[in-house]
């Protein structure tokens, strides 16, 4: 470092300097100097040629010069002025290494003549350099068991500064453990020892760091400063010590066996291995609980070992002790209190004391069936426990005492209904998860005669064709009875009703035990429509109970009975013999066949048509009416005779027929009048016996003529009136018992009945009501074509025994 001095101090400091050497040189013939180190370059010493009695004007050319000291040139002469300045700045601790004192001999020569002048420069110190330690750092290791007063040397530090300008003191930072104690060497230099003025504790702090400030004594000072770490050296001081004195934990039972329980944790402010630390059970510690529960010696983690069970052990108490691993073993204890939490692991438990099975369905409300017991080794919620049965059965539990149940029926039983019940007893506890138990009884019912037979319907309808074999079996007539055993045999029975003198187990029979029912005889639908009577069912229960049920049998009609034609009237045979003028017009009614049938429905619905005809573009046949007509005008070409055979077939199945055979002939015009007078309504009664009807016809014949002429005179005496009959009506069906048939005022009173055949022929209307039972009589009625309906009331009626 440069020291800058003020110029004006410096000439009083030379000028002194010159004084004093100009009296040395009166003594001897040095000449001396002193000026302090670090001056700066071009500094003025002194005038050494004035300080020699040289003259200025003379050193150029006398070429003075100084020495050079260590290849350097610290000094020279102005050749002008004669001054001596300084070249280089001169370091007094490089010049004089571990001098107190620094001098510079210098010789000054001159020429012309030669001379040699000794000069004696004195560098004097300045305090330019700062204290130093030789080590940045110094480490010292002190154990904590030092005792208080001990002394720990520490390296110096050096300033190459001499006198004041070197170190002068040490300073330690602020501790409250170290001191330092400042001592002076023989050649004056200091150094320092520090102090331990209080015990040391690692685990208080185990480092401690400092920092030592070395001072010199110049102006201004300078200092250098070395930091110091101590770090303490453990002693096993320190007993090992856990977190807690006691700790209490809560352990499920049937927790897993090698699950954690807990991780003991202590603690050693020791280090090394007088911090490593094994744990271990004290004596105090119980069998059971090291047999239950492992400790780690090395992590103090104490795990389950063996299943543990709230209901053989709640509460395991353990003592556990750590010890460190110093030379002199330190220890700490802690106690534990296991607690075990009970777990819902216990399925309740059922007990049935008492059942009564079976019962009879018709038991008493509220009797009890069963006594039943329940339990649960748990405790606290997983301990109560609960006991019901299905909602949907009827009965229900009532408790009688503690944890006992009674079962007892609640609603009236039916055995029909439900035979047996399979009650399911189901215990359930209040854990969580809830655990259940249940236990299942079959409950029999025993029967009671409490159900009346009953048929599958109130009212049977039953055909049965007409014509049947004796001993044929209509139908089963089978009633349920849901009871058991004798309760369920049934017997079955006609009540006797009495159809015209006859008993009904005369016509019809039934099996007393599976309900067959069968016809005794043969019917026949002509005479036998239908049988209404009932049948009843009887079971064997004591009381007996019974039911009935009507039967209705319905005679069905077969198609038996063949067509009988009943016109046109025939004598003999089957041949019928008509005439017809040649000169009748198209669509001119030439005769009409009707036919009978005693049958019903189909069976009696009769359908004509043409099986030969001699010309068949010349007539034409009603399949529904019979009616026969011409289809155009006889010509000259026609045959006089025409031979028609008609066939009545009715609807059955399968059909039956009759024939009848129209031997037509023409006459002439002559014959005209005679076809007019047939237009005369004429009254034609139709007998009951085929043989009456055929002798009718005969002398309808041979009276042929006569008729016609009668006919003749009634048409000129009365013109006959519009016919306002209805027109003729085919099958229809009178529907009512006492029936009146508007357009023939014929009255029926007949117990069956019947259907109405109207029929126009070219003789009159025919009426016809059919069918009726065999040996009843056909009420026929000829109504004139021409009279009204007031007419048909003197129409004279007559009976064909059929």
């Amino acid at each position: 470092m440069e020291l800058h001095i003020d110029a004006q101090a410096w000439r009083w400091y030379v000028s002194v300097l010159l004084i004093y050497f100009a009296v040395l040189n009166t003594i001897s013939a040095v000449t001396h100097y002193s000026i302090p180190e670090e001056l700066k370059e071009g500094s003025i010493v002194a005038n050494l040629a004035a300080d020699l009695g040289l003259d200025v004007k003379t050193l150029s050319k006398r070429k003075m010069r100084l020495d050079v000291i260590a290849n350097k040139k610290y000094l020279d002469v102005n050749k002008e002025t004669g001054e001596l300045y300084v070249v280089e700045k001169i370091d007094r601790e490089y010049l004089c290494i571990s001098k107190t004192t620094c001098f510079l001999k210098l010789d000054a020569t001159i020429e012309n003549p030669i001379r040699m002048f000794n000069i004696e420069l004195e560098v004097l110190d300045i305090n330019d350099n700062a204290p130093n330690f030789r080590r940045d750092t110094m480490h010292l290791d002190i154990s904590e068991s030092t005792p208080a007063g001990e002394r720990f040397s520490l390296t110096n530090a050096v300033d190459p500064d001499i006198g004041t300008n070197s170190i002068k003191t040490y300073y330690l930072s602020e501790s409250d453990h170290f001191n330092i104690e400042i001592q002076t060497g023989r050649d004056g230099s200091k150094f320092t020892n520090l102090i331990l003025k209080q015990a040391l504790d690692r685990e208080d702090q185990a480092v401690h760091n400092l920092i030592l400030t070395a001072v010199d004594g110049g102006i201004p000072t300078r200092s250098g400063t070395s930091s110091i770490i101590i770090r303490v050296l453990d002693t096993n001081d320190n007993a090992p010590q856990f977190d807690k004195e006691s700790y209490s934990i809560d352990v499920v039972e049937n927790s897993p066996i090698g699950r954690l329980v807990v991780k003991l944790n202590a603690t050693d402010l020791d280090e090394g291995t007088n911090s490593d630390i094994v744990y271990s059970y004290s004596l105090y510690t119980s069998e059971k609980t090291q047999e239950t529960f492992s400790l780690n010696p090395n992590t103090g983690e104490i795990t389950i070992k063996e299943m543990i069970n709230y209901e053989d052990f709640r509460i395991y108490d353990m003592e556990v002790i750590a010890t460190d691993k110093g030379a002199n073993q330190l220890s700490g204890q802690c106690k534990l209190t296991i607690l075990v939490t009970d777990m819902n692991d216990n399925h309740p438990e059922i007990s049935i004391k008492s059942f009564q099975s079976p019962i009879k369905e018709n038991v008493a409300l509220d009797t009890v069936i069963a006594v039943v017991s329940i339990g649960d080794k748990d405790s606290g919620k997983n301990g109560e426990v609960d006991l019901h049965i299905p909602n949907n059965l009827p009965f229900a539990l009532r408790e009688s005492s503690d944890n006992f149940y009674e079962l007892v029926v609640s609603e009236p039983l039916d055995r029909e209904k439900v035979p047996e019940y399979d009650i399911t007893f189901t215990v359930t506890d209040r854990g969580s998860p809830p655990l259940s138990d249940n236990e299942t009884m079959t409950l029999e019912l025993l029967d009671v005669n409490d159900n009346v037979p009953l048929f599958p319907q109130s009212f049977y309808t039953i055909p049965v064709t007409e014509n049947n074999a004796p001993g044929a079996l209509l139908r089963s007539l089978t009633a349920f009875d849901p009871d058991l055993h004798e309760n369920q045999y049934l017997v079955y029975f006609i009540i006797e009703k009495e159809i015209v003198n006859t008993s009904m187990s005369m016509l019809f029979s039934i099996n007393p035990e599976n309900g067959n029912l069968y016809a005794l005889k043969t019917f026949d639908y002509e005479i036998e429509k239908e049988f209404l009577f009932h049948i009843e069912s009887r079971d064997s229960g004591v009381p007996p109970l019974s039911s009935n049920v009507t039967v209705r049998i319905v005679i069905v009609d077969q198609n038996d009975n063949t067509p009988v034609i009943v016109s046109p009237w025939r004598a003999h045979g089957s041949v019928v013999e008509e005439t017809i003028p040649r000169s009748t017009d198209k669509g001119t009614l030439v005769s009409k066949v009707i036919a009978i049938d005693t049958d019903s429905v189909q069976n009696s619905r009769i359908t004509y048509q043409f099986l030969q005809v001699t010309d068949a573009t010349l007539f034409s046949l009603d399949q529904y009416n019979g009616e026969i007509r011409t289809m155009r005008m006889f010509s000259y070409r026609d045959p006089r005779h025409q031979r028609l055979v008609v066939i009545a077939k009715d609807n059955g199945e399968p059909a039956l027929s009759a024939t009848v055979t129209i031997k037509l002939s023409t006459v002439e015009t002559a014959v005209k009048a005679y076809s007019d007078m047939t237009e005369v309504p004429l009254e034609y009664d139709i007998f009951s016996d085929l043989n009456l009807y055929l002798v009718i016809g005969l002398g309808s014949v041979s009276f042929l003529l006569l008729i016609t002429i009668l006919v003749t005179c009634v048409l000129k005496c009365q013109k006959p009136k519009p016919s306002k009959a209805a027109p003729p009506c085919r099958n229809s069906v009178i529907s009512e018992r006492n029936s009146t048939i508007a357009d023939s005022t014929l009255v029926s009173n007949d117990a069956y009945w019947y259907s109405l055949f109207l029929a126009e022929t070219r003789k009159g209307k025919l009426v016809v009501r059919q069918p009726v039972p065999k040996g009843s009589r056909y009420i026929v009625s000829s109504i004139p074509r021409s009279t009204g309906l007031t007419e048909t009331s003197d129409s004279a009626a007559s009976t064909l025994q059929v």
